[in-house]
């Protein structure tokens, strides 16, 4: 049985072809692959599947509810979909061009802690996100 099978009846989902193809897609996606709804139906599109837009926002909500995909609100309502990963991890991203790049930092991730710890908390959860110009050419525009 293929992994995406797998993960889809351990999420209590059951196995159908969009969601099949969506988590493909959503697993193949590299480090700096965050994709938008309109994202992943362009790319079914250019698979020639049938699968129509509405189709898409609804397995992704899906999902999201089942904890197998995050989802990234970035600022001007730029809302991009990764799978659920076990590592903590941030995002930088572009505000010309709109890529997103990853990353881990311990001295960061550690940092937080004890400001929370100096305030009385513990941290349960957290998103940073960072936002600046890329070097790849957005910079020279």
């Amino acid at each position: 049985m293929a992994l995406e099978n797998q993960e889809l009846r351990k999420a209590g989902l059951k196995v159908t072809l969009p969601r099949i193809k969506i988590y493909q897609i959503l697993e193949k996606a590299g480090e700096s692959d965050h994709f938008s709804a309109e994202d992943i139906y362009k790319i079914l599109l250019e698979q020639s599947e049938d699968v129509g837009l509405a189709t898409v926002y609804r397995v992704l909500t899906q999902f999201e509810a089942a904890g197998l995909v995050s989802r990234h609100h970035f600022e001007g309502g730029h809302s991009v979909f990764e799978l659920t990963k076990d590592e903590q991890h941030d995002h930088i991203v572009c505000v010309k061009c709109g890529k997103v790049r990853e990353f881990t930092d311990t001295n960061l991730t550690k940092r937080q802690d004890e400001i929370a710890e100096s305030l009385g908390f513990t941290v349960t959860d957290r998103t940073l996100y960072l936002y600046g110009v890329c070097k790849e050419g957005c910079e020279a525009k």
